[in-house]
């Protein structure tokens, strides 16, 4: 496998020619075809998908592999944290040898994992190579942001975002949904194994496409790795996502709590550290200086929340309508898919939107998915005894026309004002805070679900969601405080720093 890196800068300048020019030769000429951006997006799905697809299947690995409840949840928990934990190292070495490089030696690491997973003998066996799968998956999804940072430009870079971010919508969809096709397919008697190696055949259409089509970019200014950074911001995660994914099952003993405090300790540490590195003229894991940008600091702390609320809403839904209601994990899948479909014609739709209408199309994003929400609580807690699916889809659909709005926007902002050189770091970070986001939503918001489920699943429901929309009122409102998203604004290079 051979590349050949360009800088940036060169990445950045389209291709000169008369004819439109093929994906292959768009590629050698340092620019990003739209099919490379398919390409690339398909390539993120995958991993995005698989955070989602076990949570069907982990009854049958139960039957299967005769697991605990503690070890089920380290399935899912093992590759969240991974995943987590070294995103923003896998942005850093992108931008060090290569994010062709690095996306394509990731897919690979990926495919593996994933086969690994669908031949595991035993419980440990698969929780090991889920974990190897999310550190794979940490170095891959970087590399298509940064990408996408770097070749494209203005409208392009704006779309190709949107796209990215109804990618990480519907991923979490369709990995419901074809989880519950495969496993209740049982194809050849291999119960859950397929939801694992579905992943090798695309995996490796991906990796052969995207050798060919996708341009080979690096920064042109490399720093070295931040060992102490890494090591530190790693264990600040680990530390506090293994307890928000452990707790509820093993009942919140007292270590758990504990290790909530560490995380704090080391965040603390962390962020020491890391600006201590900088003042010595270092470029550390997580700069400070990059986080204190007005455009990103706001940005992440509205897509934390955003995230929390994401969350916790796909996973209260899927227990209200599987537990509540008394449907199959299948059913629960199609149910949503109304606001997928919304979500993702919002997502190809918001860059221009946005571009024309600024801070005020995410404010009304957040009024439209407000008003889903609203009419969403009150079909299943007036008429719970009586609900029907369809009479969730046009609710539904409201709210996945609100958040397509809503997440393109924030997208856009976090990476307005990110330097081309630290482009693979910004994407890292991005990603890093979403995951935080959704394993936080489900911690919170999902834990008082469960808490109040046995006394009425309506009820618990609507607790859950009023919280979630108290969290979009205020972003309807704070999105006053992000770029202004305008034609004029939009149009205004990003200068390397």
């Amino acid at each position: 496998m051979t590349s050949t890196a360009t800088d940036d800068r060169t990445a950045s300048r389209p291709a000169p020619s008369v004819a439109p020019a093929s994906a292959r030769a768009t590629a050698l000429a340092g620019g990003l075809h739209p099919i490379g951006v398919f390409i690339l997006l398909a390539g993120a799905f995958l991993p995005i998908m698989d955070f989602f697809i076990t949570n069907v299947a982990l009854p049958s690995i139960d039957a299967s592999l005769h697991a605990s409840a503690p070890e089920l949840e380290l399935v899912v928990a093992g590759y969240g944290v991974a995943y987590a934990s070294l995103l923003v190292l896998g942005g850093r070495l992108g931008d060090r040898y290569g994010r062709h490089r690095m996306f394509l030696s990731a897919l690979v690491g990926f495919v593996l994992a994933s086969l690994a997973c669908g031949l595991a003998p035993s419980v440990g066996v698969l929780i090991a190579a889920r974990i190897v799968q999310g550190g794979a998956a940490a170095l891959l999804i970087p590399q298509v942001l940064a990408t996408f940072h770097h070749t494209l430009e203005h409208e392009r870079k704006a779309r190709a975002l949107a796209l990215y971010g109804a990618t990480s919508g519907i991923a979490a969809v369709v990995g419901q949904i074809v989880g519950g096709l495969l496993v209740s397919a049982d194809i050849a008697g291999t119960s859950w194994r397929p939801i694992f190696l579905v992943n090798v055949p695309i995996g490796i259409t991906v990796l052969l496409v995207a050798a060919r089509i996708v341009p080979a970019t690096r920064s042109p200014h490399p720093v070295g790795a931040d060992l102490a950074g890494t090591v530190l911001f790693a264990a600040t995660l680990t530390a506090l996502l293994v307890p928000l994914t452990e707790g509820h099952t093993l009942g919140w003993p007292w270590w758990i709590w504990l290790l909530i405090v560490v995380a704090v300790a080391l965040g603390a540490l962390t962020y020491l550290v890391e600006k201590r590195a900088e003042a010595r003229g270092e470029v550390p894991l997580l700069p400070p200086s990059l986080l204190r940008l007005p455009s990103m600091s706001r940005g992440l702390i509205m897509l934390l929340a955003f995230s929390i609320g994401f969350g916790s809403f796909m996973f209260v839904f899927a227990l209200t309508v599987q537990d509540g209601l008394d449907h199959d994990a299948l059913q629960s899948g199609l149910a949503i898919v109304p606001m997928a479909l919304l979500f993702l014609i919002g997502s190809v739709l918001s860059p221009k939107i946005i571009s024309r209408f600024g801070r005020a199309a995410l404010s009304a994003g957040a009024v439209v998915q407000l008003a889903g929400l609203g009419s969403l609580i009150a079909v299943l807690v007036t008429d719970w005894a009586h609900v029907s699916l369809w009479a969730l889809a046009a609710p539904l659909a409201l709210v996945g026309a609100g958040q397509s709005m809503l997440f393109a926007g924030l997208f856009r902002s976090v990476l307005a004002d990110v330097p081309t050189h630290l482009g693979g770091i910004g994407s890292g970070v991005l990603v890093t805070v979403q995951q935080s986001g959704l394993a936080l939503g489900v911690a919170t918001l999902g834990t008082l679900f469960l808490a109040l489920a046995p006394h009425s699943y309506p009820h618990a429901f609507a607790a859950v969601e009023y919280a979630q929309m108290g969290i979009v009122a205020l972003l309807a409102v704070a999105a006053a405080v992000l770029p202004r998203f305008t034609k004029a604004t939009a149009d205004v290079p990003v200068i390397d720093g």
